[in-house]
């Protein structure tokens, strides 16, 4: 499969599509050529001047002001890579540096950069392979580029560093060899160009956002599941209720839960004669909770569309000048890294609620956490306090990333970013609300044993069913952690949406949209 990418004019659709683990073969928009010949002409001529010009004939950072020989230039870009490429830890998952390969080469291929087409044409090269650098997860700090990780990127541009290759981890110069490539010569600017942008940040930060659009969907309908279960009113979803506050996130929501309730016979059994007023807010406030979140991941996927389609290294070309600034500074990303770091906590946090909510009898007027014979059985008691744990776990995590700043370089770069840590820590948080959400479904299937014979909604049965395909109903104490696991992996890989058994136009609109490209997302 083939997919043409044109610089500046990705979109959310595309990033998704590149994101789910297809493989899929890239080629740049043939239109985009010249300006990159052009751009790096412009740079192989400021070689030849005698003018400063940063990153081309002088040192970098506080070194800036140090003059390169012209017959160092090649050798100053290869130094560069070298001594940036100092990250530590474990290594991003092979989906995020796939992403990082992409929208570095479309970013340098917008012809701003001043690099040659074999350098962009290299990066694509190693994708279309599958080839995947190695790149330890921690080392930046989100300003002057994510510059330890792009360095460890594209060290096997050069012949060096480590890739994963057929799922063999090995030394860049074999994977190179094994997938029949060359390495390539660095020339003036290039190094910087490649390690000088926030790629990582934003591939980090998409990852998690499409991550967390699947969440988001599970947690809806598990949150529906549970309303059934406890057999809550669905008054409080009530369209004229929603369009009077006019915040478009909860709009959206309420529809979506009003749709999942439709056709429910234990909503029907009680409309009457149940003497409860209000449900509590774990039930009746989804639509304003959820909605909040929604719109945090819709504001999310408008800023970070912009930033993959961006130009982020420093100096730039134009107009025939080399020109800097400070286009590394990953703040967007930081930003709404942290906005959405809230969300995730918050979707965690009322699934936790109406977790406990369920193992309540005197609130859910089920028996006694979820079990037949409480005393003997312990039934659901534990299991809500991982998904406790797990909620404020979350908690922590979810402190913002963005409001701290430590100098670097000798204090010529002394604010920056932390966008890196910001994206990088919501994998661990989607892990954790996952989890719960997950949990609840467990709780809510088995909260719906008690109320049979009666059924819940023709939409929600077909999720009952998928989740007793992997996790029968408890009448007796159990492990459940399999079960647990089990069920996350249908929450992380979008199965739960699926097995809804009608199509669902008011759960699709939660869905991120696929946003127009670049700057006219903001639109």
């Amino acid at each position: 499969m083939k997919q043409t990418l044109v610089p500046g004019q990705l979109t959310l659709a595309q990033l998704r599509q590149l994101w789910t683990g297809e493989r899929v073969q890239v080629v740049l928009d043939a239109a985009c050529r010249a300006g990159i010949r052009a751009s790096a002409a412009l740079v192989k001529g400021a070689t030849e001047g005698e003018a400063p010009v940063y990153g081309v004939n002088t040192g970098f950072g506080k070194l800036a002001s140090t003059r390169i020989a012209r017959k160092d230039l090649a050798v100053l870009q290869l130094k560069l890579l070298r001594s940036h490429a100092v990250g530590v830890g474990t290594p991003m998952s092979e989906r995020v540096v796939r992403l990082i390969l992409l929208l570095k080469a479309t970013s340098l291929a917008r012809g701003y950069s001043g690099v040659r087409e074999e350098v962009v044409d290299a990066l694509l090269g190693l994708h279309n392979a599958g080839l995947t650098p190695v790149i330890p997860c921690q080392g930046s700090v989100g300003a002057s580029g994510d510059l330890a990780p792009l360095a460890h990127l594209c060290l096997p541009l050069i012949g060096e560093g480590e890739v994963f290759y057929k799922g063999e981890r090995m030394a860049a110069d074999e994977g190179l060899r094994r997938a029949g490539l060359q390495a390539i010569t660095l020339g003036a600017k290039e190094g910087l160009a490649l390690i000088n942008g926030t790629q990582v940040s934003t591939a980090l930060a998409i990852d998690a956002l499409l991550a967390t659009d699947r969440l988001f969907e599970a947690a809806v309908i598990a949150g529906a599941l549970t309303l059934d279960a406890a057999r809550g009113s669905d008054g409080p979803f009530d369209a004229r209720i929603h369009a009077v506050r006019g915040q478009p996130g909860q709009i959206d929501c309420a529809a979506a839960y009003r749709a999942l309730a439709v056709g429910s016979a234990i909503r029907k059994s009680h409309l009457e004669n149940d003497d409860r007023v209000q449900d509590p807010y774990c039930l009746r406030c989804q639509p304003q909770v959820m909605g909040a979140c929604l719109d945090q991941m819709r504001y999310a996927a408008r800023v970070l569309v912009i930033e993959a389609n961006a130009v982020t290294d420093n100096p730039l070309v134009f107009d025939g000048l080399m020109v800097s600034g400070g286009n590394f500074h990953a703040e967007p990303v930081a930003l709404v890294a942290d906005a959405l770091a809230v969300a995730i906590a918050e979707i965690g946090a009322i699934a936790e609620r109406r977790i406990a909510m369920l193992v309540d009898t005197v609130v859910s007027r089920l028996p006694p956490f979820l079990t037949p014979d409480p005393g003997l059985n312990s039934g659901f008691m534990i299991v809500h306090v991982t998904a406790a744990a797990l909620a404020s776990e979350n908690k922590s995590l979810a402190h913002p990333a963005s409001v701290d700043s430590l100098p670097t370089s000798a204090n010529q770069e002394d604010h920056v970013s932390m966008a890196t840590f910001a994206a990088r820590r919501l994998a661990q948080m989607l892990s954790n609300s996952g989890h719960v959400v997950a949990i609840e479904l467990l709780a809510a299937a088995q909260g719906i044993e008690f109320l049979r014979p009666l059924a819940s909604s023709p939409a929600l049965e077909g999720v009952l069913r998928l989740v007793r395909s992997v996790s029968p109903a408890m009448m007796e104490d159990r492990s459940l952690a399999r079960d647990m696991e089990a069920v996350h992996h249908l929450v992380a890989s979008g199965d739960i949406a699926r097995a809804l058994d009608a199509e669902m136009p008011e759960l699709h609109a939660l869905r991120l949209a696929n946003l127009p490209a670049g700057t006219a997302a903001l639109a």
